[in-house]
This record gives structure tokens, C-alpha cells and sequence, in this order.
């Protein structure tokens, strides 16, 4: 079904209601995640990142996992890749911003601007002034 979407408006859905409590209740599924993070499809790559929002987002999760697909498509140009990479990380650092802090600093030279806009919105003042500052800059560090 996320193939045959070929729209945000039905992959979100998908993989954040139905993939991702599916993936929460049998790990084993974690392998098709995978599988998909590499599919030439980029809406099934998009749902992989998604799968994994829930716990995310709860604080809980697997960020190492999600952190993996993610550098494996910073440098994509395809928005909807862009927007999901910030999407998860800004609810990610709703309950841990020093993790996407870490994680997104020596990234700021690579990641979009979209990513980062979004990725930013809820880290503290001083950590969201960081991460603009570098990728205004681009510099990395």
C-alpha cells in the first residue's frame, strides 16, 4: 500500500499508525525497516524513518537505527526525505535535545535546510542558535 500511495497524505499514516505499533510489537519487523531505508523508493524509505516516530517521540526508541537511515540520506534531494529526517528529529528533541543536539552539529554542513529548520524548532535557545549558526556558516565541527 505505501507503494501504490505515491502520497504523503496516506505513506504518513501508514507507516507512523499502522508499520510502526506493528514494529513496536514484533522487532523481527525491524529487518524490513531496513530493507525499505534502502529501497529505491523513496517512500518507502521515507516510511522507514516514520516507523520509528512513535517511541521516538515518547522519549523511548531507537534512535541509533533512525540515526543510520538518516545519514544514509542527508544528502538526497527529494523534500520529502528532507522533511522527514527534521520531522523525526524535531520530535525526537521534544524529550532528548541533547541527543539531536550531538547528532545534528557535525552535520550541520550537509544537512538541508528544511532538515535543519525543522530539526531545530524545539532544541533549547542555545543549542538551536548553534545549529543555525552552522549551517549558515557550513562549516563543520
Amino acid at each position: 500500500m505505501i507503494r501504490e500511495s505515491k502520497t504523503w497524505a496516506f505513506v504518513d499514516e501508514l507507516a507512523i499508525a499502522i508499520v510502526g505499533p506493528l514494529v513496536e510489537r514484533s522487532p523481527e519487523l525491524l529487518r524490513v525497516l531496513d530493507r525499505w531505508a534502502l529501497d529505491d523508493d523513496f517512500w518507502l524509505r521515507r516510511s522507514a524513518m516514520l516507523a520509528l516516530l512513535r517511541p521516538l517521540r515518547r522519549g523511548e526508541g531507537d534512535f541509533t537505527r533512525f540515526a543510520r537511515y538518516a545519514d544514509a540520506m542527508l544528502h538526497e534531494r527529494e523534500f520529502f526525505i528532507r522533511k522527514a529526517i527534521g520531522w523525526v528529529l524535531r520530535e525526537t528533541a521534544k524529550k532528548r535535545p541533547e541527543l539531536v543536539y550531538r547528532w545534528l552539529l557535525p552535520r550541520c554542513a550537509v544537512a538541508s535546510g528544511v532538515t535543519m529548520r525543522e530539526a531545530a524548532k524545539y532544541l533549547p535557545p542555545r543549542q538551536r542558535t548553534d545549529i543555525l549558526d552552522a549551517y549558515a556558516s557550513g562549516r563543520r565541527r
